[in-house]
Protein backbone atom coordinates (compact mmCIF):
# COMPACT_ATOMS: atom_id res chain seq x y z
CA UNK A 1 0.00 0.00 0.00
CA UNK A 2 1.28 3.46 -0.88
CA UNK A 3 1.50 6.08 1.86
CA UNK A 4 0.42 9.45 0.45
CA UNK A 5 2.18 11.22 3.36
CA UNK A 6 5.54 9.54 2.74
CA UNK A 7 5.23 9.98 -1.03
CA UNK A 8 4.40 13.69 -0.65
CA UNK A 9 7.22 14.30 1.83
CA UNK A 10 9.77 12.52 -0.37
CA UNK A 11 8.47 14.35 -3.45
CA UNK A 12 8.93 17.73 -1.74
CA UNK A 13 12.40 17.03 -0.40
CA UNK A 14 13.72 15.52 -3.64
CA UNK A 15 12.05 18.19 -5.81
CA UNK A 16 13.60 21.04 -3.83
CA UNK A 17 17.01 19.38 -3.61
CA UNK A 18 17.11 18.66 -7.36
CA UNK A 19 15.98 22.12 -8.55
CA UNK A 20 19.36 23.82 -8.03
CA UNK A 21 21.24 20.80 -9.40
CA UNK A 22 23.23 20.88 -12.62
CA UNK A 23 20.99 18.24 -14.20
CA UNK A 24 18.04 20.66 -14.16
CA UNK A 25 20.21 23.01 -16.20
CA UNK A 26 21.32 20.17 -18.45
CA UNK A 27 17.67 19.28 -19.08
CA UNK A 28 16.97 22.92 -19.90
CA UNK A 29 19.83 22.99 -22.42
CA UNK A 30 18.80 19.70 -24.02
CA UNK A 31 15.18 20.87 -24.15
CA UNK A 32 16.15 23.98 -26.08
CA UNK A 33 18.09 21.93 -28.64
CA UNK A 34 15.89 18.89 -29.15
CA UNK A 35 12.32 17.68 -29.10
CA UNK A 36 11.21 17.91 -25.45
CA UNK A 37 9.42 14.54 -25.38
CA UNK A 38 12.54 12.73 -26.62
CA UNK A 39 14.72 14.43 -24.02
CA UNK A 40 12.23 13.69 -21.24
CA UNK A 41 12.02 10.00 -22.18
CA UNK A 42 15.77 9.55 -21.79
CA UNK A 43 16.07 11.66 -18.66
CA UNK A 44 13.06 9.97 -17.03
CA UNK A 45 14.48 6.48 -17.70
CA UNK A 46 17.83 7.43 -16.13
CA UNK A 47 16.15 8.92 -13.05
CA UNK A 48 14.00 5.79 -12.66
CA UNK A 49 17.13 3.61 -12.69
CA UNK A 50 18.80 5.84 -10.10
CA UNK A 51 15.77 5.71 -7.79
CA UNK A 52 15.53 1.91 -8.02
CA UNK A 53 19.22 1.63 -7.05
CA UNK A 54 18.84 4.16 -4.21
CA UNK A 55 15.71 2.53 -2.78
CA UNK A 56 17.40 -0.88 -2.91
CA UNK A 57 20.41 0.51 -1.01
CA UNK A 58 18.14 2.20 1.53
CA UNK A 59 16.11 -0.97 2.00
CA UNK A 60 19.29 -2.87 2.90
CA UNK A 61 19.90 -0.30 5.65
CA UNK A 62 16.56 -1.19 7.24
CA UNK A 63 18.07 -4.54 8.24
CA UNK A 64 20.17 -2.69 10.84
CA UNK A 65 18.81 -1.83 14.30
CA UNK A 66 16.46 1.21 14.20
CA UNK A 67 18.66 3.42 16.39
CA UNK A 68 21.64 2.92 14.08
CA UNK A 69 19.49 3.62 11.01
CA UNK A 70 18.11 6.83 12.59
CA UNK A 71 21.60 7.97 13.61
CA UNK A 72 23.08 7.18 10.19
CA UNK A 73 20.28 8.86 8.23
CA UNK A 74 20.39 11.85 10.60
CA UNK A 75 24.10 12.37 9.98
CA UNK A 76 23.66 11.93 6.22
CA UNK A 77 20.76 14.41 6.12
CA UNK A 78 22.83 16.96 8.05
CA UNK A 79 25.69 16.36 5.62
CA UNK A 80 23.31 16.90 2.69
CA UNK A 81 22.05 20.15 4.23
CA UNK A 82 25.65 21.32 4.64
CA UNK A 83 26.43 20.39 1.02
CA UNK A 84 23.47 22.43 -0.22
CA UNK A 85 24.36 25.45 1.90
CA UNK A 86 28.05 25.38 0.96
CA UNK A 87 27.46 24.61 -2.73
CA UNK A 88 28.78 27.09 -5.25
CA UNK A 89 26.83 28.02 -8.39
CA UNK A 90 26.95 25.32 -11.04
CA UNK A 91 28.31 26.15 -14.44
CA UNK A 92 26.42 24.91 -17.44
CA UNK A 93 28.25 21.84 -18.68
CA UNK A 94 29.04 21.25 -22.32
CA UNK A 95 26.59 18.77 -23.79
CA UNK A 96 27.65 16.80 -26.83
CA UNK A 97 25.10 17.25 -29.58
CA UNK A 98 24.07 13.99 -31.28
CA UNK A 99 24.56 13.83 -35.04
CA UNK A 100 20.84 13.45 -35.70
CA UNK A 101 17.62 14.16 -33.85
CA UNK A 102 16.08 10.68 -33.89
CA UNK A 103 14.28 9.49 -30.77
CA UNK A 104 16.99 6.99 -29.84
CA UNK A 105 19.87 9.45 -30.30
CA UNK A 106 18.22 12.25 -28.33
CA UNK A 107 16.76 10.01 -25.59
CA UNK A 108 20.10 8.19 -25.38
CA UNK A 109 21.95 11.47 -24.94
CA UNK A 110 19.58 12.52 -22.14
CA UNK A 111 19.79 9.08 -20.51
CA UNK A 112 23.59 8.94 -20.54
CA UNK A 113 23.97 12.53 -19.34
CA UNK A 114 21.72 11.94 -16.30
CA UNK A 115 23.04 8.42 -15.66
CA UNK A 116 26.60 9.70 -15.32
CA UNK A 117 25.88 13.08 -13.71
CA UNK A 118 23.47 11.79 -11.07
CA UNK A 119 25.31 8.65 -9.96
CA UNK A 120 26.08 9.10 -6.26
CA UNK A 121 24.47 12.55 -6.39
CA UNK A 122 22.89 14.17 -3.36
CA UNK A 123 19.33 13.26 -4.38
CA UNK A 124 20.28 9.62 -4.90
CA UNK A 125 21.86 9.53 -1.43
CA UNK A 126 18.81 11.30 0.02
CA UNK A 127 16.50 8.76 -1.61
CA UNK A 128 18.47 5.91 -0.05
CA UNK A 129 18.26 7.70 3.33
CA UNK A 130 14.52 8.22 2.99
CA UNK A 131 14.01 4.57 2.04
CA UNK A 132 15.92 3.54 5.17
CA UNK A 133 14.13 6.11 7.31
CA UNK A 134 10.57 5.20 6.34
CA UNK A 135 11.00 1.50 5.43
CA UNK A 136 8.42 2.03 2.68
CA UNK A 137 10.29 1.46 -0.59
CA UNK A 138 7.28 1.87 -2.89
CA UNK A 139 6.13 5.21 -1.41
CA UNK A 140 9.70 6.55 -1.22
CA UNK A 141 10.48 5.38 -4.76
CA UNK A 142 7.27 6.89 -6.14
CA UNK A 143 7.86 10.23 -4.40
CA UNK A 144 11.49 10.38 -5.52
CA UNK A 145 10.74 9.47 -9.15
CA UNK A 146 7.88 11.97 -9.37
CA UNK A 147 10.04 14.68 -7.77
CA UNK A 148 12.91 14.06 -10.20
CA UNK A 149 10.57 13.85 -13.18
CA UNK A 150 8.87 17.09 -12.17
CA UNK A 151 12.20 18.91 -12.01
CA UNK A 152 13.26 17.39 -15.33
CA UNK A 153 9.97 18.46 -16.92
CA UNK A 154 10.30 21.97 -15.53
CA UNK A 155 13.89 22.17 -16.69
CA UNK A 156 13.09 20.92 -20.17
CA UNK A 157 9.96 23.00 -20.70
CA UNK A 158 10.29 26.16 -18.67
CA UNK A 159 13.18 26.16 -16.25
CA UNK A 160 14.48 29.50 -17.38
CA UNK A 161 11.19 31.26 -16.57
CA UNK A 162 11.03 29.65 -13.09
CA UNK A 163 14.59 30.63 -12.26
CA UNK A 164 13.81 34.25 -13.21
CA UNK A 165 10.90 34.33 -10.73
CA UNK A 166 12.29 32.29 -7.83
CA UNK A 167 15.91 32.88 -6.78
CA UNK A 168 17.96 29.70 -6.94
CA UNK A 169 19.53 30.55 -3.59
CA UNK A 170 16.08 30.59 -1.93
CA UNK A 171 15.21 27.17 -3.36
CA UNK A 172 18.55 25.80 -2.12
CA UNK A 173 18.01 27.26 1.36
CA UNK A 174 14.51 25.75 1.64
CA UNK A 175 15.82 22.32 0.61
CA UNK A 176 18.69 22.61 3.11
CA UNK A 177 16.27 23.61 5.88
CA UNK A 178 14.06 20.57 5.16
CA UNK A 179 17.09 18.29 5.22
CA UNK A 180 18.34 19.90 8.44
CA UNK A 181 14.94 19.26 10.04
CA UNK A 182 14.91 15.63 8.89
CA UNK A 183 18.48 15.19 10.16
CA UNK A 184 17.72 16.61 13.61
CA UNK A 185 14.51 14.56 13.83
CA UNK A 186 16.34 11.35 12.90
CA UNK A 187 19.11 12.02 15.42
CA UNK A 188 16.52 12.79 18.12
CA UNK A 189 14.82 9.45 17.43
CA UNK A 190 18.19 7.67 17.59
CA UNK A 191 18.99 9.19 20.98
CA UNK A 192 15.51 8.97 22.51
CA UNK A 193 14.67 5.51 21.14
Amino acid sequence: MISITVTALVFGVIFLAELPDKTALAGLVLGTRYRASYVFAGVAAAFLLHVVLAVAAGSVLTLLPQQIVHALTGVLFLGGAAMLLLKKGDDEEEIKKPADQSFWKVAGTGFMLILVAEFGDLTQIMTANLAARYDDPVSVGLGAVLGLWAVAGLGIVGGKALMKRVPLRLITQIAALLMLGLGVWSLWEAVSG
